[in-house]
């Protein structure tokens, strides 16, 4: 299965009454990955991008807190765009993604959930060594 296919939309459990909305995450239960950091993004400048580096072993869920925000991920073949406007819905992205994130709304808050603690040689940061990890891998894989 490609990697991108991975790549998707969580429905989170909603529990509603009529004092407002609970949503809950649990790792290794509505993630497919035991939590080990937190952070959130906010504040962020109109028209300012973020992100825009890949994983080789850190995967994550992301959700729109408060507001708006895109989410680009690229499997090294393919691009896909999800919109991500709704705190019950969070898109898991797995290990060896490549990801940005754009087009912020006023007051928009990025929660993300990772699978690991910070680990600076875990991180890609130029597309085109990511792009050609992707394909040594597959290649060794096909070898296999």
């Amino acid at each position: 299965m490609p990697m991108m296919d991975h790549c998707r939309i969580i429905d989170l459990p909603k529990h509603s009454d009529p004092r407002g909305n609970l949503s809950v995450v649990e790792g290794g239960i509505q993630t497919p990955f035991d939590i080990a950091r937190v952070y959130y993004l906010y504040d962020v400048p109109g028209g300012s991008s973020r992100a825009g580096h890949g994983h080789v072993e850190l995967q994550q869920l992301m959700i729109a807190m408060s507001g708006s925000f895109d989410v680009i991920v690229d499997d090294g073949y393919e691009r896909k765009k999800f919109h991500l406007n709704r705190s019950y819905y969070g898109l898991y992205i797995p290990k060896m993604m490549w990801r940005e994130v754009e087009n912020f709304s006023s007051g928009a808050v990025c929660l993300v959930m990772a699978s690991t603690r910070f680990d600076k040689s875990d991180y890609f940061y130029d597309y085109d060594d990511f792009a050609a990890m992707v394909k040594r891998h597959d290649q060794d894989k096909d070898k296999q």
